[in-house]
């Protein structure tokens, strides 16, 4: 397997991170499909063949399911080039104080936890192999920058997962670890299939929103993916044209 790249994708099986994973094993990258359910990751293995896949259903909240996700990258490739951080949930629409406490923390240990540990688990194989180094990209999320209303625990995590992305580009310099976020507006994926019918504005309006082909993040990631690592995009907004997100609010 000398020569071959290998990316591991969180949230494989459906939206953004099936279209990345597909994007990525087109362009020649050997990639592991990481996510809950094992039945649409195998459909995204199969429907990327004759790329090489593993498939490895993994609950991103569990410590000891991200520790063994690593690890059978490991034991399976050899190494790791590029990690895609993009499992996320969202938390029902509430109004701020009557959002549950285990609701908001379902959230935070997805959209926050999970990628911090998932950055630990590349960053021991990544500095440690030979050639060194790789790449790591967030999904930050068009929430990154500004909020929609009722949606307090999603809009935190992905705020945070900027300092995240900041804090890892700092971090992974010495060992040759670049780190990169793409903010993502309204891609088709089945967590948007609600915009088409309409999603409240912070007028207290209710507006369908423009969506754009989850395939064109998917090529977006696999460009960040491809840089050498003398380069890299820190951060990348791909967005619906007529979305109503520049002047939000």
């Amino acid at each position: 397997m000398a020569g071959e790249k290998v990316a591991l994708v969180t949230g494989a099986g459906t939206g953004v991170g099936r279209a990345a994973a597909l994007a990525l094993m087109k362009d020649g990258f050997a990639v592991v499909l990481a996510g809950r359910r094992k039945e649409p990751l195998e459909a995204v293995a199969n429907e990327g063949k004759p790329a090489k896949s593993l498939v490895v259903p993994t609950d991103i909240p569990d410590p000891a399911a991200i520790k063994a996700l690593f690890a059978k990258t490991k034991e399976t490739f050899g190494r790791l080039d590029v990690l895609f951080n993009n499992a996320g949930i969202g938390a029902p629409p509430v109004p701020l104080e009557d959002l549950p406490y285990d609701k908001w923390k379902a959230v935070v240990d997805t959209n926050l936890t999970g990628p911090f540990l998932c950055t630990q688990e590349a960053f021991k194989i990544m500095k440690d192999q030979n050639p060194r180094g790789g790449r790591i990209i967030n999904n930050g999320s068009i929430s990154a920058h500004v909020p929609r209303p009722l949606t307090v625990a999603y809009t935190s995590t992905k705020h945070a997962i900027t300092g995240l992305t900041k804090s890892t580009a700092l971090d992974g310099r010495k060992y040759d670890i670049a780190c990169g976020q793409i903010d993502i507006g309204n891609a088709v994926t089945p967590m948007t299939e609600r915009m088409a019918q309409g999603v409240l504005q912070p007028s207290g309006q209710m507006m369908p929103e423009p969506r754009m082909p989850a395939e064109d993040v998917g090529r977006a990631v696999s460009y960040m993916a491809s840089l050498s690592l003398d380069s890299n995009v820190l951060f990348m907004t791909v967005m619906a044209t007529k979305m109503p997100f520049v002047g939000r609010g």
